[in-house]
């Protein structure tokens, strides 16, 4: 028995030509759950599973880097399987307004069932035991703790730094976290986006046993991120982007 995470892109903002924005698939007890599925990740998922194969989709905030390739995704599943079941859809209330309504009126309805919630709500999502937290960010976002019967997993989405996350942190088997720069957070993102030197801090005092730096700014040297969290959490690190697969026993 294992969790198996598969990162679909690692970055914050806007997708490049190598690869798109956040976007996690986490696969447990033969269920899959999408998490944040941002700009350019949808290729990424369609070459490792079928549309249908996805169980739920959580989304921790409305910015499009976390969420526009929930779209593709429900136009494939209403395309190509009108009978198919709705996927289960959680993210904050109002979350995705915009992004469902951007469609023709009865398209992708029949394809989603949308379960909206206010952060600090508990979950019970395709198997998993999911504690959300209210983190500060521009937008309303919902950090989780996903708890299955093999590991316990962790995302921040985007937050500035908050005694919060070391608790969302606590003991997980893998922390993926939004670390947006290296050590150096520009004056006009400060307290609403995290560095990977903080990171590395709070996941140290969490004991987290390993951490994935997500969200980097397009363009950042995956090296000085890893850097930068190094100097203050000891344990395995990685950098977010695709095709990376952390199996967790």
């Amino acid at each position: 028995m294992s969790v198996r995470v598969t990162v679909l892109g690692g970055l914050g903002g806007f997708p490049t030509a190598e690869q798109g924005c956040n976007g996690f698939l986490l696969e447990h007890d033969d269920r899959r759950v999408l998490v944040d599925p941002g700009y350019g990740t949808l290729p990424e998922l369609l070459r490792r599973v079928p549309a249908g194969a996805v169980d739920a989709v959580y989304v921790s905030h409305g910015h499009p880097d976390h969420c526009a390739d929930l779209h593709p995704l429900l136009r494939v599943r209403a395309l190509t399987d009108r009978s198919g079941p709705a996927l289960p859809v959680y993210a904050p209330t109002g979350a995705l307004s915009r992004l469902l309504a951007i469609d023709e009126p009865g398209l992708i309805e029949p394809a989603y069932r949308l379960h909206e919630f206010e952060p600090g709500a508990e979950l019970d999502m395709a198997g998993l035991r999911v504690a959300t937290r209210a983190l500060p960010h521009w937008l309303p976002n919902a950090g989780a703790r996903f708890t299955g019967r093999a590991a316990r997993v962790a995302w921040t989405g985007d937050t500035g730094p908050c005694p919060e996350l070391v608790e969302l942190a606590r003991d997980v088997d893998l922390l993926i976290a939004e670390a947006t720069y290296p050590d150096q957070m520009p004056e006009r993102h400060a307290g609403n986006l995290s560095t990977a030197a903080e990171v590395g801090a709070y996941a140290t005092e969490a004991g987290a046993r390993r951490v994935l730096l997500a969200h980097a700014w397009p363009g950042t040297d995956p090296a000085a991120l890893l850097a930068a969290a190094r100097r203050h959490y000891p344990g395995p690190i990685a950098v977010a982007e695709p095709g990376l697969v952390i199996e967790l026993r």
